[in-house]
């Protein structure tokens, strides 16, 4: 709906019109309807008088045809099964009318996977491929390009595009709306606790003093809306329950979280979890970050002693601790990876995902160890 010659379809009647007649048969048929968002909305004839003014008593916002009608008109078709696509927010299932709401499910489509990307280029061994997507990320037209400067040109168009046209389009932002400055402290913090307070204070650290902690949380939603970023909560182990302040938040893509940085910024570990993190989404777990807090007396006074677990990945009855290390020179049951794991005492399977190629195996205190690549190429192998 995005083409010139498909103008007429924009209007919900022509479109439906235009489907129902290519259905001439009972068999099974498939309809993809490409940048929904391209629709119009039309006033119904059925509410219009013989001057083509609304009837007496019938308010506008009642009286118009949407794509969301010709929708609902599809599925009443027994033989059709529909999907529609588009780039931007319009689609998510919060922000669809109620009516419609009931009827439809979202399949978010994630960037390509490693595992995708190594099968496209099998030629090329695993830490090469690693460096490159942990710089340019697995969006499709990055992947075919060859020249590194031409990735870079794209992602930095692609975000361009998506700040100046879809943003600030659909939200009416002003130029200097500084969402891209509230994106380049969310993507310099992949993995820390973030607030809309402490991005305050990081701007205003940088000479930007005019943005309330309230527009900013506006700003975090829109970069949601558009799936840059997701939001992660916090989740006290012990306690069983969220913390319900400072979540992390991580990117769709490392190559357009890299792009808001001009490429200045590829902190390896930190895009490693976001990788892991990503890939946790992409095969149907959602995903926590936890918090596993003990108390120990220091001088007579108790003092809370918080540790950190990288992801909590929860699908129906599994749960699983995961933790990142780089090396096995990291481990052992006083690091910081390790005992966080080894604290919640409690009995749901907690992983250690190291850098490289590694067949699983349990250590000593009975945490299972997976390669990186390991898990990359094999996802369901953290359930083994």
């Amino acid at each position: 709906l995005n083409n010139k010659e498909n103008n007429n379809l924009k209007n919900p009647f022509n479109l439906a019109k235009y489907i129902k007649e290519s259905i001439k048969d009972k068999e099974k048929h498939y309809v993809f309807i490409d940048e929904i968002q391209n629709t119009s909305k039309v006033l119904n004839p059925a509410f219009l008088d013989q001057n083509g003014k609304l009837i007496e008593g019938v308010k506008k916002e009642e009286s118009y045809v949407t794509i969301y009608d010709v929708l609902n008109d599809i599925l009443c078709l027994e033989n059709v099964d529909c999907y529609v696509t588009s780039d931007n927010s319009c689609l998510m299932l919060d922000k669809l009318p109620t009516e419609f709401r009931n009827r439809s499910y979202n399949i978010e489509v994630f960037p390509l996977s490693f595992k995708e990307i190594h099968e496209y280029q099998p030629n090329k061994t695993l830490d090469e491929l690693l460096s490159d997507y942990l710089i340019y990320g697995g969006m499709p037209l990055v992947v075919l390009q060859n020249d590194y400067k031409n990735k870079k040109n794209y992602l930095g168009s692609l975000f361009n595009a998506i700040h100046h046209i879809d943003i600030r389009e659909k939200y009416r932002l002003r130029v200097n709306s500084n969402v891209i400055a509230v994106a380049k402290v969310i993507a310099s913090s992949i993995g820390f606790p973030l607030s809309s307070n402490n991005i305050e204070t990081t701007l205003k650290e940088n000479g930007i003093s005019y943005l309330c902690d309230n527009t900013i949380a506006k700003y975090i939603t829109y970069l949601e809306d558009f799936f840059l970023i997701k939001e992660t909560k916090r989740y006290d182990v012990k306690e069983r329950k969220y913390i319900g302040v400072n979540n992390k938040y991580f990117f769709i893509d490392a190559g357009i979280r890299n792009a808001v940085l001009n490429f200045e910024k590829v902190d390896e570990p930190y895009l490693i979890k976001n990788l892991i993190y990503v890939e946790l989404l992409r095969n149907g777990y959602t995903v926590d970050t936890g918090v596993v807090v003990t108390w120990g007396k220091l001088n007579g006074k108790n003092i809370r002693n918080p540790y950190e677990i990288d992801f909590i990945a929860n699908k129906v009855d599994e749960k699983i601790y995961i933790q990142l290390a780089l090396d096995f020179s990291d481990l052992g049951q006083n690091s910081n990876i390790e005992k966080p794991l080894l604290k919640t005492k409690d009995f749901f399977k907690k992983i250690i995902i190291i850098k490289g190629y590694y067949k699983p195996f349990y250590n000593e205190d009975g945490l299972l160890i997976i390669g990186l690549y390991n898990f990359l190429l094999d996802p369901k192998i953290i359930l083994k």
